[in-house]
């Protein structure tokens, strides 16, 4: 009996350090908005303070600015690099802070407003990586660099037309990339999704996503979100005054929804992304209003489907939730908490440092990682009581998200990438 009773004890202590272990180990950043495709973390023990000489693990200079997201799986990080004329795809070893290697995506960088033709943020399964370039170049490698296949969106379906560059990151979902074009500043040509085969690169399906959006407002720069409810996945995109969810099998529209821009502003082109949490989409557009919608719907679900707007939502900063507390910045730094299933203001119109937001803000370990374009890092306490922790400023213009694995925080500024933390 003792010995059976100390096995049983041994074994409660080996579970209890396994649990422990699974605790502590860090997660991956595979995709623009993490692990979870809505830019929240599951990390604790994350960094609170930190300057350009306090808490940093290392740094690596960079080229130049980009919007593009480091994307992380075990000890690579892989950017999107826009270095001269050229474009490319970095892999950089975590750990050390060091490029193992270079591999040359496209000719053809430019500038235009705040961006380049680095923007869109790569993607990895674990065994390969996937990036996109402003000019419509797609490439796939392996983790050696290995090139495994090439397209040229452009030279395949017609020159883009959007007022200020192509910038959507591709959606990797199972075996398919989903690459999204909503575009008619500079194009008659129709907005499309395509759906394209990791492995091969071929096209597994092209659909056409009409919209009686005018001028400027067809145009989105936004990347597509993943709805997911009872045994249903859809592909969510927004932009074009709608939102609409797709078929990932077939393309096939399931359901759109409507009200964004009822007076047909010209102007109306949408930046920040939709963001999933359970069966809720939260579909920002340009300011107002920003509409959230339950799944399962089927059709024009502009009002069955409406669970509440909000009227003062970001144009640039992508939201973040955790399904019970919803978290804007607008683009001057003014942040509102709402009640995520209802809309109700928790809290509203508190400011933070005055600046331009372009980077999405981040939710880890109970707080929120708010960073601007003078590269300061504003840590808010996540919750109904709004209250600053933190500000840490890298001094550096930051268009890029934060992105978080193993403890540190790894942030991209124009010089530099940094390693912030660490374990």
């Amino acid at each position: 009996m003792r010995h059976g009773l100390s096995d049983m004890l041994l074994d409660v202590r080996i579970l209890g350090l396994l649990l422990l272990a699974l605790a502590a180990w860090g997660e991956d950043w595979p995709q623009w908005r993490g692990p979870s495709l809505n830019g929240i973390s599951g990390e604790t023990g994350l960094p609170l303070h930190w300057s350009t000489t306090e808490n940093i693990a290392w740094k690596l200079e960079m080229p130049g600015r980009s919007g593009a997201t480091p994307i992380i799986w075990g000890n690579r990080i892989f950017l999107n690099v826009a270095e001269g004329d050229d474009l490319e795809l970095w892999c950089v070893d975590k750990a050390k802070g060091t490029v193992i290697w270079k591999k040359r995506l496209a000719a053809g960088n430019y500038k235009i407003n705040k961006q380049n033709m680095s923007s869109p943020s790569p993607v990895t399964d674990g065994k390969n990586v996937w990036a996109i370039t402003g000019t419509g170049v797609l490439k796939g490698f392996d983790f050696d660099g290995n090139e495994l296949w090439m397209r040229d969106i452009q030279k395949d379906y017609g020159k883009f037309g959007l007022n200020w560059g192509y910038a959507s990151s591709p959606l990797l979902y199972e075996d398919s990339l989903y690459v999204q074009v909503l575009h008619g500043t500079h194009t008659h040509d129709g907005s499309y999704i395509l759906r394209i085969d990791k492995k091969t690169g071929k096209t597994v399906w092209r659909v056409v996503r009409p919209t009686d959006a005018v001028r400027e407002s067809p145009d989105a720069y936004t990347t597509p979100a993943l709805l997911r409810y009872g045994d249903r996945v859809e592909v969510v995109i927004t932009g074009g005054d709608c939102i609409t969810a797709h078929d990932p099998a077939t393309g096939k529209e399931v359901w759109r929804g409507t009200g964004f821009n009822p007076d047909k502003h010209e102007n109306y082109r949408v930046v920040a992304s939709p963001v999933v949490y359970d069966d809720v989409v939260y579909a920002p557009t340009r300011v107002r209003p920003l509409i959230a919608f339950r799944g399962g719907g089927q059709g024009d679900v502009s009002q069955s489907h409406k669970l509440w707007s909000f009227a003062n939502g970001p144009d640039v900063p992508t939201p973040v939730t955790d399904g019970k507390y919803f978290y804007t910045v607008n683009d001057h730094g003014i942040m509102w908490c709402l009640d995520a299933r209802t809309g109700a203001e928790i809290w509203g119109g508190q400011r933070i440092k005055p600046a331009v937001y372009s980077s999405s803000p981040v939710l880890a370990d109970g707080r929120i990682y708010l960073t601007n374009e003078d590269g300061l890092t504003t840590v808010v306490k996540a919750g109904p009581r709004f209250e600053v922790l933190a500000q840490n400023d890298l001094d550096d213009y930051t268009l890029s998200s934060p992105a978080i694995s193993e403890g540190r925080i790894y942030l991209r500024t124009g010089k530099f990438l940094w390693a912030i933390g660490g374990r």
